[in-house]
């Protein structure tokens, strides 16, 4: 509690700060030239009576009331109040001199905030978005000379129709499935744009057979900023191999898609085994001077199923075993810093993962890592639990497919993802709906990037038969809790019900790839192993359940639950006799780093799969 109260004391600041230039960096590869890092001196201020735009927080020049934060930033991280969980208001403030150079043109990117956010520069307001996990961007209209002040307010109150959810249902249970961390959870950029800009560049290879030439096709969308057509001269360079695409005249304001491809004969392909890396370079000229490039690192590998719902990769099927992923750390909440990102894939790596997940899209950083180690992604938007008739809400669809459509953008240039998952645990027998949500989403996805796997993950119940909805999906992911929850009318209780209930899916979903996407169990204590809570419980359990899972051939991955404890939701307890909440303590490493003993099992298991 000391920390949190060291943390969340107002520094008073009085009078205007001085502006910061920020550091020509990024934290990840992949991206356009001209990127600065907002790092430095933020300051935030909380906003309980949410009466900051009325009283100017927008426009204030003094710091009174204002401390000194560094970005990212939760702002209620160590705070594991109600109030804190239910979300509140809080104001970003960031002073800034723009970077030495003839620009007239800047862009903001910010990586995630949740949930809304409403930007002013020097006192204009440039947007708002809605949504955490993935990035937005606004022109930065009006930079100037000296100091610059930037200004976001942040929303992080949702409801049980937002995307993740959060609220309250009938008798009093919480929404959601981790802490509700508010604030700017993730890098802030400036962007420098030279007259053009690369929106969005794909780089998508196509590999017709393991030992075939291959070929990776590069679609990059230009837009021209300025307010006069301009004639664009774009190339590029994929492993050697030049791209040379039609000088177009792009009108004002307006964008214009490039499309190029290189054949890549006796390609070195990207596997788990062995992580192969092609760069993908882009530069846009004008009058014959580059004003930006655009860097992309991405791997030559297909991915298909065969007719028993088997993955192939590169033509061949893989064992795939991990554990999934929360951004979170006790002191910052889900501000990760590059070094937490990096510790949890060393943790990964220790534990002889070759699979990870997360209930959101990941870090750009960690998808960077994950191509690298050669660690497969399923990749999910958090679309989490959430009820039928939530989804019979024409907004809530239009919410839920814009996050698959972000993500799929975002992400589809990267080889580790391989699947698109379209949500978790939502309602075990889909009504019109999320049929309608998923039908929409799925179509959608396999039309932004037909080289991958389409799925959503679900609580596996053998009290729910099977559902005609998940036959038109190509992955199915199922949580495996035999043995840990009870589950409805006691289904799940007795484990030895595992190994019949997954046949029955096979025999149910033959042509899907089926995946164990979640099994774990609760452990903070020593004790006995037919005890649960106990580390001894947890071992055997994940012994149990990896012996199970070894034994079903038509199976292609099993993920535990999960590497590292995190925060839930107040009065969690996870079925564990003597809880810790809001900890959920499924993971094999305790929230201050310890590894539990099942971290060791869960290794050697690993190291001795097929």
């Amino acid at each position: 509690m000391l920390c949190a109260a060291l943390v969340a004391a107002p520094l008073a600041l009085p009078g205007p700060a001085a502006g910061e230039v920020p550091s020509a960096d990024a934290l990840y590869s992949n991206g356009p030239s001209g990127r600065y890092v907002l790092d430095g001196t933020w300051y935030r201020r909380t906003d309980p009576r949410d009466r900051g735009i009325q009283s100017g927080f927008q426009r204030a020049r003094a710091l009174a009331g204002w401390q000194a934060v560094t970005i990212p930033d939760a702002a209620n991280a160590g705070d594991v109040s109600e109030r804190s969980y239910l979300g509140g208001v809080h104001w970003y403030r960031k002073d800034f001199e723009a970077p030495a150079g003839a620009v007239t043109n800047w862009m903001l990117r910010f990586e995630s905030v949740n949930y809304r956010a409403t930007v002013w520069l020097n006192g204009r307001r440039l947007g708002r978005h809605t949504g955490g996990y993935l990035p937005f961007e606004l022109e930065a209209r009006g930079v100037r000379k000296g100091t610059n002040r930037l200004v976001v307010r942040v929303d992080s109150r949702r409801t049980e129709a937002a995307i993740p959810p959060l609220g309250v249902r009938d008798g009093g249970k919480y929404v959601g499935g981790w802490w509700n961390y508010a604030g700017i959870l993730r890098e802030v950029y400036l962007r420098r744009v030279d007259t053009f800009d690369f929106v969005n560049v794909h780089a998508r290879p196509r590999l017709d057979c393991p030992t075939c030439d291959a070929r990776i096709y590069v679609r990059a969308i230009v837009a021209n900023m300025e307010r006069v057509p301009a004639r664009a001269e774009v190339s590029a360079t994929v492993g050697g191999k030049r791209i040379r695409f039609p000088v177009t005249t792009i009108r004002a304001r307006g964008f214009n898609l490039f499309r190029g491809s290189a054949g890549i004969p006796s390609p070195r392909l990207w596997s788990p085994e062995d992580p192969h890396l092609y760069t993908v370079e882009l530069t846009v000229s004008l009058d014959g001077q580059v004003v930006q490039r655009y860097t992309q690192r991405t791997g030559i590998r297909s991915i298909e199923r065969d007719e028993n719902g088997r993955m192939l990769l590169n033509g061949r099927h893989l064992t795939l075993r991990g554990a999934s992923l929360h951004e979170e750390d006790p002191v910052r909440g889900a501000a990760l810093r590059p070094d937490d990102i990096r510790a949890n894939f060393t943790l990964l790596r220790e534990l002889g993962a070759n699979m990870t997940r997360s209930h959101y899209p990941m870090h750009p950083l960690a998808l960077e890592l994950a191509d690298r180690y050669g660690i497969v992604v399923w990749s999910e938007v958090p679309v989490y639990q959430m009820r039928d008739q939530l989804f019979r809400k024409a907004a809530v669809r239009r919410r839920a497919v814009q996050q698959v459509r972000d993500m799929v953008n975002r992400d589809r240039s990267h080889p580790s993802v391989i699947v698109w998952s379209l949500g978790n645990e939502n309602t075990s027998k889909p009504g019109v709906g999320f049929t309608r949500y998923v039908t929409t989403a799925a179509r959608l996805a396999k039309r932004l990037d037909p080289t991958r796997l389409v799925g959503l993950a679900f609580p596996g119940y053998p009290t729910v038969g099977k559902q005609s909805l998940y036959t038109k999906l190509d992955a199915l992911g199922i949580n495996d809790y035999f043995g840990w929850y009870d589950g409805p009318l006691g289904s799940i209780a007795d484990r030895a019900g595992l190994a019949p209930y997954l046949q029955r899916l096979h025999d149910d979903y033959p042509r899907q790839a089926l995946f164990v996407t979640e099994f774990g169990a609760e452990a903070n204590r020593s004790g006995l192993p037919t005890e649960k809570g106990t580390f001894e419980f947890q071992r055997d359990f994940l012994g149990f359940h990896l012996d199970v899972i070894g034994k079903m051939d038509f199976l292609n991955g099993a993920l535990v639950w999960i590497l590292r404890d995190f925060r839930v939701k107040p009065g969690y307890d996870g079925g564990n006799p003597q809880p810790r909440p809001p900890y959920n303590t499924k993971g094999l490493v305790d929230d201050t780093g310890a590894r539990k003993p099942a971290f060791d099992a869960v290794r050697r298991l690993f190291r001795n799969d097929p």
